[in-house]
């Protein structure tokens, strides 16, 4: 009878088998994730798996990509809260371009650090920025950097933004349905002149002459939208940029840190602002003021 239940109702076999799995594993995550030098610890734990000891486990079920998802559609407890959150930002100007970024890496409530450079440099006159999985945007915006050099090499001359980030979009393109999680700029100076780029992880790709990724983006459109112009000054762009950032990581709490500020011009790009403690920008803009 298994056997023909097997054949003819797969999934049915399958309700039945997650039933009865016994998920006491998500006690002791721990123990699913790093070498264990001593192979006796956890012998019952991992009883079922031959290579226990040769790497990185997954859920021991039929399906580890969709575990998550499966046991939070079960009503079971959550093993991890995957809510990311960043602010990002990037605007065209007749100076160039202006990118400002905050530093939180954070994981639902859990803030793991405050100075995380969400900004890569990607050559001497293109950069990228992250919002997202750290690790899906620093992965692949490394490996553009990889495809741009070796584009200069080939062809002796310089990446254009608008081939750079075809490219980019092209990969996440390629990748979409595996789980990806990217919202980038990418910003940059050719022959033609500043240009910024929008690139999600579906392979959308648009170009711009504003933009603001991540959760706190709302509360930086607000700033960004009201003081944005053309024609300002590169000291008034960038205060643009570090007051748009302020004012999100003060209403976004996923968003914080020190605030990162780049300008892009026709000789590269410059780090205007290195890392400015958003507390410390509080109190100068509470002072202004009174």
């Amino acid at each position: 009878f298994w056997l023909k239940s097997k054949a003819e109702h797969p999934v049915a076999l399958l309700s039945s088998t997650m039933a009865c799995l016994d998920l006491n594993f998500m006690d002791r995550p721990a123990a699913m994730a790093s070498y264990n030098p001593d192979p006796r610890a956890d012998a019952p734990l991992m009883a079922n798996f031959a290579d226990a000891q040769m790497g990185f486990q997954m859920a021991p079920v039929l399906n580890p990509m969709t575990f998550c998802k499966d046991q939070a559609a079960r009503g079971h407890k959550q093993v991890m809260d995957f809510s990311k959150g960043t602010t990002t930002l990037g605007f065209v100007f007749d100076g160039g371009v202006i990118i400002a970024v905050d530093a939180r890496a954070s994981m639902g409530s859990f803030v793991s650090s405050q100075q995380v450079r969400k900004i890569i440099e990607i050559n001497d006159f293109l950069i990228g920025t992250m919002a997202g999985g750290a690790a899906d945007c620093s992965f692949w915006e490394r490996r553009l950097t990889v495809l741009c050099r070796m584009h200069e090499l080939r062809n002796k001359e310089r990446i254009s933004v608008a081939a750079a980030s075809n490219l980019l979009a092209n990969i996440f393109y390629s990748y979409r349905g595996y789980g990806l999680s990217c919202g980038t700029m990418i910003a940059g100076w050719d022959q033609k002149g500043p240009h910024l780029y929008m690139v999600d992880d579906q392979g959308d790709r648009i170009k711009g002459q504003k933009f603001s990724v991540g959760s706190g983006s709302t509360f930086a459109y607000g700033v960004l939208d009201q003081g944005y112009k053309t024609d300002l000054t590169i000291e008034e762009a960038v205060e643009l940029g570090r007051r748009s950032i302020y004012h999100a990581t003060h209403r976004d709490g996923a968003s914080g840190g020190v605030c990162r500020v780049y300008h892009i011009h026709k000789d590269g790009w410059t780090r205007v602002i290195e890392g400015e403690d958003v507390n410390k920008i509080h109190y100068e803009y509470a002072a202004q003021k009174k």
